[in-house]
């Protein structure tokens, strides 16, 4: 099993942070590879069990179910359901954590996978990198705008 994990300081409050975290269907206006999203069957994007539904810029198409989301913990999980990556089993947990001396927020997302042995390099530095790393710097620089 792959894992990836990737975590980076926004230096905004988590009661930024969080709102913009926590829209399951919100990525499309914050992370620069998601080019359309839809929450499916007109469900909210906070409803555990609601599946994401989007296009990635370079064509990609993906579904993903929203598993847990805990406004207390500031965590959601989801999985992937559908995804043009040679992957299975695939669970992704994004949970951001206040940095109370400096009013920031720490984020973390990460993932575990089952991918073949010779997929794994190249599918470890697109989820990790070209997805997570790029997902929180985009984040950090929408809140900061």
């Amino acid at each position: 099993m792959a894992q990836v994990y990737v975590s980076d300081i926004i230096d905004v409050s988590i009661d930024q942070v969080w709102p913009y975290a926590r829209d399951f269907n919100g990525h499309a206006e914050w992370h620069p590879v998601i080019a359309e999203s839809f929450i499916e069957d007109n469900k909210a994007s906070d409803q555990v069990g609601c599946i994401r539904n989007f296009k990635l810029m370079d064509g990609g198409h993906l579904r993903e179910t929203l598993l847990a989301l805990d406004d207390r913990n500031h965590t959601l999980v989801y999985d992937i359901i559908v995804s043009p990556m040679p992957i299975t089993n695939y669970i992704a947990t994004f949970r951001c954590t206040p940095i109370s001396e400096r009013n920031a927020t720490l984020v973390e997302w990460m993932a575990s996978f089952d991918v073949a042995p010779d997929d794994e390099a190249a599918v470890i530095e697109k989820v990790g990198r070209n997805t997570f790393a790029v997902g929180i710097t985009a984040l950090g620089e929408r809140l900061r705008s």
